[in-house]
């Protein structure tokens, strides 16, 4: 039993994680309408920019490297949108074009983080974490300040979402962009501060996870990248809320899995429930109409 509660905590800290960069990701497919394949990339970057400043350039305290880094990968993000992807999206209706160039991005992203900073496995400087006992649960400081900043982040898109103009504007594109420019709404405009937002969450759930799982590498994100994609499709593509759902069960399945069968293959058990989903129900937990 003892074994169960441990893997409940890592899994706790995994969908908190998940959800940061699922939010991100939803966020960013709501107003778009396609799948950017290169957000693994933008997660393992925002790491690498939270490295430059926390143990090469400026040796920041971790955490305030990582909120420079998440800031970094936003407006890295906004250009990249800005000048590649956006034209693309403009002259090519149909979307899958979008996503071969966001493919052909991914490629190009990956391939910098190599040639910038090699493909030996970096360490952030941190100090030593102590370990805390939270009932069954053994969770060190850092995993609990990953928890905590999950948590403050998905109130504060739901606040943001429920209360705001911006919310508002971002929620009425997601139904109908055509509709939401008629009605006076700057589509430009919020379309700029959603890929800010999300490239930030890219940049900042990359940073945490070299963080809980105590090494950074350029592959990292990609790898993460397909955990992701299961926790966004089961919880219901286009819906933040689902994305958070989700989250939860993929974190905690694939770490608790990791107790009663080869750590190797707790990975695998996202895309099980993946797959069961799908056939149960293919829309997901709470699907957006419309969405794909």
């Amino acid at each position: 039993m003892q074994l169960f509660w441990l893997s409940f905590g890592f899994g706790l800290v995994t969908a908190s994680v998940l959800a940061i960069s699922a939010v991100g990701l939803s966020l960013q497919f709501g107003i778009t309408n396609y799948i950017n394949f290169a957000y693994g990339d933008f997660m393992a970057l925002g790491a690498f920019f939270t490295y430059v400043l926390n143990d090469e350039l400026l040796h920041l305290n971790i955490w305030v490297a990582t909120l420079g880094g998440s800031v970094a990968m936003g407006a890295f993000a906004v250009m990249l949108n800005h000048f590649i992807l956006a034209p693309f999206a403009r002259r090519f209706k149909k979307t899958f074009y979008v996503l071969i160039v966001t493919f052909g991005l991914s490629l190009i992203l990956l391939n910098l983080e190599y040639s910038i900073w090699g493909a030996d496995v970096r360490f952030f400087s941190m100090p030593l974490d102590r370990a805390h006992h939270i009932g069954p649960l053994i969770l060190t400081n850092s995993q609990l300040a990953v928890m905590a900043i999950a948590v403050v982040l998905m109130l504060g898109v739901h606040a943001m979402l429920k209360t705001t103009r911006l919310g508002k504007s971002m929620r009425a594109m997601s139904d109908n962009t055509t509709l939401a420019m008629t009605s006076g709404i700057d589509t430009n405009r919020v379309t700029t501060i959603t890929w800010f937002l999300s490239g930030a969450l890219a940049g900042l759930s990359g940073a945490v996870l070299g963080i809980t799982e105590g090494n950074l590498t350029p592959a990292a994100g990609e790898l993460f990248l397909f955990v992701i994609f299961a926790a966004v499709i089961v919880g219901g593509v286009g819906s933040i809320y689902g994305a958070m759902a989700g989250a939860l069960l993929i974190g905690l399945a694939t770490e608790v899995s990791a107790a009663y069968i080869n750590p190797a293959y707790k990975l695998d058990t996202a895309f099980v429930i993946l797959i069961l989903a799908l056939l149960i129900r293919p829309s997901g937990v709470f699907a957006r109409p419309g969405r794909a």
